[in-house]
C-alpha cells in the first residue's frame, strides 16, 4: 500500500509539473560564435549569418557562416536534437551590409524571404540565399543582383544541397586570401 501511495504521489507530481518552454532569443554575434560545419570565426566572413536553437541545449545556438548551410542542415535528416528556432541576419535592416550583416538583426527564417539565385556569395564562397523582412527591400535586391525572392519553404533542394563550384576565378585576390587563411588555419 505504502508502495502503490508513492507511485501515486510521483506521478500526480510529475503530472502537476509546468512544462517551461525554452528560451531561443537570438543570440547576438560576437567574435565567440563559430560556424557550426567550419568552425571559422564568423565576423571573418561577408554576407548574412544564421543561427538554429536546439531542443534542450537553450543559449547555445549553432552558427552557420552562411544562410545556405542553415537550409541545408534543415533539411538533412542527421540532426541529434530537434530545430526550435532559426534566425537570420535582415539584410534589409539599418547598417546591414555585405562586409557586416549585423550583430543583432535577425529575423525568424519562417517570416524571412529570401532572394535565391542572386549573383552573390556567401562568407564560405557558395552561391547565397539573401534573407529580409522587408519584401520591398528583397525585390530590390533580386532586381539589381538577379535570383527570385522566396519563403523558406519555397526554397527548393538544389539550392543549398546540390555541389557548387566555389572558385570561379582562381587569380581572385579574395580567393587567393581565403586560400592563404585556410591554409595558416590548418597548418596549426
Amino acid at each position: 500500500m505504502k508502495r502503490l501511495s508513492l507511485v501515486l504521489f510521483c506521478l500526480a507530481l510529475a503530472a502537476c509539473k509546468e512544462e517551461v518552454a525554452q528560451d531561443v532569443t537570438p543570440v547576438a554575434l560576437s567574435p565567440d560564435a563559430v560556424g557550426h560545419y567550419c568552425q571559422m570565426t564568423l565576423l571573418e566572413h561577408d554576407g548574412p549569418k544564421a543561427q538554429a536553437h536546439l531542443a534542450g541545449l537553450p543559449g547555445a545556438p549553432l552558427f552557420f557562416s552562411q544562410v545556405r548551410d542553415v537550409v541545408a542542415y534543415l533539411r538533412m535528416p542527421e540532426q541529434s536534437h530537434e530545430v526550435v528556432a532559426v534566425w537570420v541576419n535582415d539584410m534589409g535592416a539599418d547598417g546591414a551590409s555585405w562586409d557586416a550583416p549585423g550583430a543583432q538583426n535577425w529575423i525568424d527564417a519562417q517570416d524571412a524571404l529570401f532572394v535565391v539565385g542572386a549573383d552573390v556569395v556567401g562568407g564560405m564562397g557558395a552561391p547565397e540565399l539573401v534573407p529580409f523582412s522587408d519584401p520591398d527591400a528583397a525585390q530590390g535586391f533580386a532586381a539589381t543582383n538577379g535570383g527570385a525572392v522566396m519563403t523558406l519553404d519555397e526554397i527548393p533542394d538544389a539550392a543549398v544541397l546540390a555541389p557548387v563550384d566555389l572558385v570561379h576565378d582562381t587569380d581572385d585576390s579574395v580567393f587567393q586570401d581565403r586560400l592563404r587563411a585556410l591554409s595558416d588555419k590548418m597548418g596549426d
